[in-house]
């Protein structure tokens, strides 16, 4: 993923709190020689405190395969995307038709090992680390080995423990531009009002302000 200046992280707390509300991504495990990458679309929890990140999959997946084998993976997620029609960017000398469409979006990339979780015990820990994640007000019983009511469905499925790497994350909403083309694509935002606009329009004025505190410049590549 190429990461300009302008798109990457203004610090570490960005990516930090975007990655803990956004907890479904694609995992890309490499394919057998002259095969394609095999990508895994699943729910996970990211926890930043074991620098690991927790999830499961069902027995027959044929991604364990290429994950025994092959141990080093890619988890990416991207959301609060939105299309940016050619006349938004255009610059404030130029007509606009003159000006470049382009896309706007947010991604996180983690580089991690996998380590395949097969212990009952041990599965029904990560299970309940990963209930407890998306369900923090319960309301499901405990996941406990050899106790009803999910003791007996654990055979069907194998844990994964994501061991993290690197972390490299972008944050794409025309930060090269000025900033009178910068608040012209957020004014245009609002008004058209689609699918993630107001996302894509929340990150751009968040990116604006920060833009205005004199930092550092940031780096591409974050680890946690």
């Amino acid at each position: 993923m190429l990461i300009h200046p302008w798109d990457a992280p203004t610090e570490d707390a960005e990516w930090q709190q975007w990655l803990a509300v956004h907890d479904f991504g694609q995992l890309a495990a490499n394919g057998r020689p002259g095969e394609p990458p095999m990508l895994q679309p699943l729910h996970f929890a990211y926890d930043p405190s074991h620098r690991e990140v927790i999830t499961h999959l069902a027995r027959p997946n044929p991604l364990w395969d290429a994950l025994e084998d092959r141990p080093t993976v890619l988890l990416s997620v991207v959301d609060d995307y939105t299309f940016i029609p050619g006349p938004w960017q255009a610059a404030e000398d130029q007509p606009p038709e003159h000006g470049v469409p382009t896309s706007f979006y947010a991604a996180v990339q983690l580089t991690c090992t996998a380590h395949v979780v097969d212990d009952p015990e041990e599965k029904a820990e990560l299970l309940q680390r990963q209930t407890s994640h998306f369900q923090p007000d319960g309301g499901s019983a405990p996941v406990t080995a050899g106790a009803a009511p999910y003791g007996r469905m654990l055979s069907g499925i194998r844990g994964l423990r994501l061991e993290v790497h690197e972390i490299r994350a972008k944050f794409k909403y025309g930060g090269k531009r000025s900033e009178a083309v910068q608040q012209r694509i957020s004014e245009r935002l609002a008004e058209r009002d689609g699918p993630r606009d107001a996302a894509a329009r929340t990150h751009q004025q968040r990116r604006l302000t920060a833009a205005g505190t004199p930092t550092g410049p940031p780096s591409p590549e974050r680890r946690p």
